[in-house]
């Protein structure tokens, strides 16, 4: 992450010596320890109950809920490192060994590309459900969207272990980890290559899928006004979560590659701290964006409030008495499985 106030970072030239590079003092952003800190709090509970009601969808059979526990699973693995960066930000230094910055920056990336990767996957299993209905059933089985997602793990990991190396993302003498301005060769590299593998190329894909499923809804007269706007809801919410969490993001990383020189301009240093704040947000974002609002998300939700609240009301000494629509049935979560169904 970026430290809250006067960054000062260093370059090594070609003799080993360093270049000062810095940039002003900017107490405007010095609320995003605070937004990171309600990601914590609030992510936490977000995902654990996604994971939850996505292993529910595992037990019945649907393939989509392999995707969504490993969405989940990969935000909690990003929300344990954030405690790192938030001290981080706070002292205006890295105050833990280099390993642990390492390992910190591993798992940010982790988060990154595994979430792109698993947007890619919901998009392409929506794809095959809605527009190539009868085609490909083995493509959507519960095997094959696990090989799919230990894939997408093991190809994130092997990608993020070739472009992240410790002595450019950690400066022992000066307690920076990871926001060392300028980049080097070899890291605008990198991030180039981070904006097309790791953005453009999911964007297209997910805009390809969205696009024809809209399409074939729109053109299937069976289906009912209702399930259009569910459908077109989800693509959409998809697009509108890679774009806003991983877009911005990305684009700053191309810039950086491009334009930044020893001192970075502000208006970049700026966006690339607001950028890195907003693809934080998809810890909120996934659990909100698959269990909210589907209609079994929407179903397990109100049942799990209405659950709460009548244990509050009656008290932990006396066993709530609720009607059959009432009860709390996660464990009997509905799994949608016909062509327009987005469940």
């Amino acid at each position: 992450m970026i430290s809250n106030t006067t960054t000062l970072t260093f370059v090594s030239t070609a003799d080993g010596s360093y270049e000062d590079c810095y940039v002003s003092d900017n107490p405007e952003l010095n609320v995003f320890p605070y937004l990171y800190i309600a990601v914590i709090c609030l992510g936490i509970p977000a995902n654990l109950f996604s994971l939850f009601v996505s292993w529910q969808h595992i037990r019945q059979g649907n393939e989509l809920g392999v995707y969504l526990f490993s969405l989940a699973l990969s935000d909690l693995l990003f929300i344990m490192g954030l405690p790192a960066w938030v001290d981080f930000m706070f002292n205006d230094k890295w105050r833990f060994s280099g390993n642990a910055c390492l390992l910190c920056v591993f798992i940010l990336f982790t988060n990154f590309y595994t979430s792109v990767a698993l947007l890619c996957c919901i998009a392409l299993d929506r794809y095959l459900a809605v527009v190539h209905p009868l085609k490909f059933p083995s493509l959507r089985s519960l095997r094959t969207a696990v090989s799919i997602t230990i894939s997408a793990w093991v190809l994130t990991i092997a990608f993020i272990l070739i472009t992240v190396s410790r002595k450019e993302i950690y400066d022992e003498k000066y307690d920076i980890c990871l926001d060392v301005f300028p980049l080097g060769k070899r890291r605008k590299q990198v991030f180039i290559a981070r904006f097309f593998v790791g953005f453009f190329g999911p964007s297209v894909l997910v805009w390809f899928c969205s696009w024809r499923i809209c399409v074939a809804v729109q053109n299937n007269q069976a289906t009912r006004d209702l399930e259009r706007r569910r459908v077109r809801r989800l693509m959409g919410a998809v697009l509108l979560t890679l774009w806003l969490c991983f877009g911005p993001i990305h684009i700053t990383f191309l810039l950086r590659a491009v334009l930044e020189k020893c001192t970075p301009p502000y208006w970049l240093f700026c966006l690339y701290k607001v950028s890195k704040a907003l693809s934080c947000l998809n810890c909120l974002v996934d659990p909100l964006l698959y269990c909210f609002i589907t209609r079994a998300g929407r179903k397990n939700i109100t049942q799990a409030f209405l659950l709460l609240q009548r244990k509050g009301r009656f008290g932990s000494n006396e066993e709530p008495r609720t009607s059959q629509n009432e009860q709390y049935c996660c464990s009997e979560v509905t799994v949608c499985r016909s062509q327009t169904d987005v469940c």
